[in-house]
């Protein structure tokens, strides 16, 4: 039964679908997108939970053993570190995931990176300890929420597309740029314009980042239905190295009531990238 009700709900997840799901015996799963200050106290140092990888429905337990801006938990057993690096393709990563925090009976949207850091205190087989963000807690090094985590926990609640709906263009381009980093096809099919196989250009894309764009004032592009934004993308290619990009992104909307778009062949395009993985396909 647990197991059926698990495959729904990331089959459910991944297809934006409403958080609240059911199945025929009418047992009920509510995904909640809860604030930091709220889950810190749920889950309070030493307790211990089930994380649940959205994208392949893997399962592993964890321990939270500190942190005071976000939760810094171990796997906790070699057993449980052996399936969290199973989703990671068996290579630690800082690359952030969608998960479910599951608690008891709550269920918690969630994001987690893959790199094992710093101290670690369980015998398990893991390095160190690994970090689970929940809506609103920080990074070490600031005390804002990290696009990316943001992104996937909304992702893990259903809400990805709702926020994407009413984002500024300049939202939509941040979060185009972190889906690519994080090499997500799900946040960038989200804000692209044109229905592409993202799996065979992501996976050249090593490291990506937005290092300037040119932003003007909102309240200016009200009645706009297309735009061009100047931007420089600083990107690491698989085979190929470092490489920057300086240009623009061009985006669009069908009424000034809908969602801007981005036209991602044209940036594929400008940027190469469409080239490098054609010619590597």
């Amino acid at each position: 039964m647990k197991f059926r009700i698990a495959v729904i709900l990331v089959i459910a997840v991944l297809l934006n679908s409403s958080p609240i799901l059911a199945d025929k015996s009418n047992v009920s799963i509510q995904i909640e997108m809860l604030p930091w200050d709220k889950v810190n106290k749920i889950l309070p140092k030493y307790s211990k939970f089930i994380v649940m990888d959205v994208e392949t429905g893997e399962k592993f337990h964890v321990q939270r053993r500190a942190g005071s801006n976000h939760a810094d938990v171990q796997p906790l057993t070699s057993k449980d570190t052996k399936i969290m690096k199973k989703v990671y393709d068996g290579k630690w990563s800082w690359k952030r995931r969608a998960i479910i925090v599951i608690n008891g009976n709550q269920w918690i949207a969630a994001s987690m990176h893959g790199m094992p850091h710093g101290a670690g205190a369980l015998k398990n087989n893991f390095p160190g300890h690994f970090c689970i963000h929940f809506y609103g807690s920080a990074t070490h090094r600031t005390n804002f929420m990290d696009l990316s985590h943001k992104l996937m926990i909304l992702k893990s609640a259903g809400k990805l597309q709702e926020y994407i709906n009413q984002a500024d263009p300049y939202e939509v381009i941040r979060a185009f740029f972190a889906g690519m980093k994080q090499q997500d096809i799900r946040i960038v099919s989200a804000v692209s314009l044109q229905k592409i196989e993202w799996k065979n250009h992501l996976k050249y894309v090593e490291n990506i980042n937005l290092s300037r764009m040119l932003v003007m004032p909102i309240e200016d592009l009200t009645e706009d239905l297309s735009l061009e934004i100047p931007v420089e993308v600083d990107m690491v290619i698989k085979n190929s190295g470092r490489r920057s990009f300086k240009g623009k992104v061009y985006l669009v909307r069908f009424s000034p009531y809908d969602a801007w778009e981005i036209d991602s062949i044209q940036f594929l395009e400008d940027s190469k990238l469409l080239f490098i993985s054609n010619k590597k396909a």
